[in-house]
């Protein structure tokens, strides 16, 4: 994804005029100090005033400032929107829908290139000391140590939207794989959960992790051999060890604290860190807070997801599972003699990553994909103001970023590459045709499956994906929640899109869009009127 700088005219003329005024008030002090001074003649003017001064640049910001409203309201639109006017041709005056996203896109959604890059820099150099330490100070877990020890890599792996270049708003939170290595004589054999008829939706993207021996290794001797570890790690399931993310995440909580501890001292000086345990479901967070001798020019504090990963191959990594969105009953209760805490969720970051650049690499030049995802990762946000707390986390649950990336890959290969039409003069038309994708897959197909997963996944486009990845059920990312969930989703987003220029006016963009009334009846088309 392409960046540009712009200039923040309401940083730009405040801060030149501070800047004039503490010139002319030096200027002042030195003519005052100065040891030969000479009185000016009775009734002579002394000099320039200040205040004159201060009255001329206030007067020159001001009209600089109008100039810069009226040119963005009447002159027609810039080369970035293709040239078109930034009028509505059924509303003189009005601002076009393109310009209304174009200008919350600039001053509420898009990041600073210059504030990620130096917060990615910031995570990766303290994420990457906490690692090494890890990996040096062995395995503190049941097993004290040796060839059954559990141990960190030594790597780490940037996943999430900061790192696919699709985040918005603030660059505040991070997640990241740490890597863990297993013990040379433990091996395992990950299965899918999909085809498993009584298991509630919510569990048919997990897998699990049955030990077993290495390739060369005796039955019997392997089993005493690794009895240790699978004391300590794995659990029993169908009369089989299975790893077990419970006592994995626990352990790598614990390892994190006492590594934690080991650098802390020599961190003090750039920052301020904390480690939030996430319980026995979720990864712990990593906080980091900038210190007060630290003058950086990027001195925000960050939130970084230290989330422990087995390697499956070819870049997947199985991680502790995420919550039910919704709720299936107790865990303890799964069917089939399953058990909640030997249950693993599939990343995929990796392969995502590659098949957003394969088709950013033949996608024309100016290509808006990413921005696109972004506005849309935006109109949901939009869609959230105004609902009670359990609404917005239903709403947000069903409409999660990797919902809507999921949405925006499925459409660009449903097209095929390179897709056509998905230039910036053309952003309001591709964001209205992902808010229809979208609709249809709450409403109409009610589903939308993952892009790697299954026989049918993306695999020919990011390279070889593992056996049991191939073989897969497809997972449905919409079948967790129930078809009132859907249609009440549908709604909410119809509805969010319908009003989309006054929310744009009202939420972002300069303050002389929002002065601006909202027109009667403007609704972007496209959507029948009977439909939810």
């Amino acid at each position: 994804m392409s960046v540009h700088y712009t200039l923040n005219l309401r940083v730009f003329w405040p801060l030149v005029t501070g800047l004039c005024t503490a010139l002319v008030c030096l200027y002042h002090v030195l003519r005052g100090s100065g040891d030969a001074r000479t009185e000016p003649p009775e009734g002579a003017d002394g000099g320039f005033p200040l205040l004159k001064v201060a009255v001329l640049l206030l007067l020159g910001y001001i009209l600089l400032r109008c100039r810069h409203a009226v040119r963005q309201r009447f002159l027609p639109g810039s080369p970035r929107l293709g040239g078109h006017s930034a009028l509505s041709p059924r509303h003189l005056g009005e601002p076009s829908l393109d310009i209304l996203l174009e200008s919350y896109y600039e001053h509420e959604v898009r990041l600073s290139p210059h504030v990620l890059g130096h917060s990615k820099a910031h995570v990766s150099r303290i994420v990457g000391e906490l690692v090494r330490a890890g990996r040096a100070r062995g395995s503190p877990g049941p097993i004290p140590g040796g060839a059954l020890a559990l141990a960190f890599r030594g790597d780490f792996i940037q996943v999430g939207s900061a790192y696919e270049q699709h985040k918005i708003r603030r660059p505040d939170g991070f997640d990241v794989l740490v890597p863990l290595r297993l013990p040379p004589l433990v091996a395992l054999e990950p299965r899918s959960l999909g085809a498993e008829p009584a298991l509630a939706p919510a569990f048919h993207g997990c897998f699990v992790c049955a030990l077993k021996a290495p390739p060369g290794a005796s039955g019997g001797h392997w089993l005493r051999d690794c009895k240790a570890f699978a004391d300590g790690f794995c659990v029993d399931v169908r009369g089989r060890r299975h790893l077990s993310a419970t006592l994995v995440l626990r352990w790598f909580q614990s390892h994190l604290q006492r590594s934690l501890a080991t650098v802390r001292y020599s961190l003090e000086g750039r920052c301020r860190v904390s480690l939030t345990p996430g319980g026995l479901e979720q990864p712990p967070t990593l906080h980091v807070l900038p210190c007060r001798t630290d003058y950086g020019c990027c001195r925000l504090s960050m939130a970084v997801r230290l989330i422990p990963a087995v390697h499956l191959g070819d870049s997947v990594f199985l991680v502790a599972p995420p919550l039910p969105p919704s709720p299936v009953g107790p865990l303890s209760e799964l069917p089939g003699g399953l058990r909640a805490d030997a249950l693993w969720g599939v990343n995929t970051a990796r392969q995502e990553q590659k098949l957003l650049s394969w088709l950013q690499e033949r996608a024309p030049p100016g290509a808006c994909y990413l921005k696109c995802l972004q506005l849309l990762k935006a109109l949901r946000d939009l869609g959230a103001r105004g609902l009670d707390p359990t609404a917005a986390t239903q709403w947000g649950r069903i409409l999660s970023s990797y919902v809507l990336k999921t949405v925006l890959l499925a459409a660009l290969l449903r097209q095929g590459a390179p897709a056509q039409g998905w230039d910036e003069a053309h952003l309001g038309e591709r964001l209205e045709e992902l808010v229809q994708f979208l609709r249809d897959c709450l409403l109409r197909r009610r589903t939308l499956f993952h892009c790697l997963l299954g026989p049918g996944g993306a695999a020919a486009e990011v390279g070889p994906l593992p056996k049991v990845l191939r073989e897969a059920t497809p997972v449905d990312l919409l079948a967790t929640f129930d078809r009132q969930a859907r249609e009440l989703a549908a709604a909410r987003l119809l509805s969010t899109w319908r009003r989309l220029p006054q929310l744009l006016r009202a939420y972002g963009g300069p303050r002389y869009l929002a002065r601006c009334p909202p027109p009667r009846n403007q609704r972007p088309q496209g959507f029948p009127e009977d439909e939810p």
